[in-house]
């Protein structure tokens, strides 16, 4: 993991108590994301670790990870492939069923966006239990791709959701322990 200073990025999080539901405390990512030298810092930390893993395709879940990744996939010469909620996305999909904290949701991706040996990051702003992420995992790996990495903004270590994808290498830039 790069070294840097967690505390200088994380004032730049928004912390929004019982969002989406009570008992939920929310992480705004937009506010750092609004902040252009905290975004380039982060995007710059991210980067600089990813860029020698030979990166052929960044896969961004929907929606925050859309940003992140997409900035990723610029800076790393490779292409974007959004990974989106059931009934988002005009072609061929394929679809992966999976549990998140406070319900179930189903995330889709074309079948057409990932080819066999693509060498792939899976980015989002947030892992909190694993079921997203580990649900777009399940997605590119059928497609034939290979995870390098999974990419994220923020952790939340109380959840434990890196224990969904223990299999793979996880960069996490923010920690939170409660």
């Amino acid at each position: 993991m790069p070294k840097f200073n967690q505390t200088s990025l994380k004032k730049y999080i928004r912390e929004i108590p019982d969002y989406p539901k009570k008992g939920i405390l929310f992480y705004d990512v937009t506010t750092l994301f609004s902040d252009p030298t905290a975004f380039r810092k982060t995007c710059s930390v991210l980067t600089n670790f990813l860029k020698t893993q030979k990166i052929t395709k960044i896969v961004g879940i929907e929606s925050r990870g859309f940003i992140l990744g997409a900035v990723l996939a610029y800076n790393l010469h490779c292409g974007f492939v959004p990974v989106r909620k059931k009934g988002k996305l005009p072609y061929k999909t394929l679809s992966c069923d999976y549990k998140l904290e406070y319900g179930e949701a189903t995330l889709e991706i074309h079948r057409d966006a990932i080819k066999k040996g693509d060498r792939v990051v899976i980015a989002d702003d947030l892992l909190a239990t694993g079921g997203t992420a580990k649900a777009a995992g399940e997605l590119v790996t059928k497609l034939g791709g290979k995870i390098v990495n999974f990419c994220f903004l923020i952790e939340l270590d109380f959840l434990r959701g890196r224990d969904k994808l223990k299999e793979n290498k996880i960069i996490s830039l923010l920690h939170y322990q409660s």
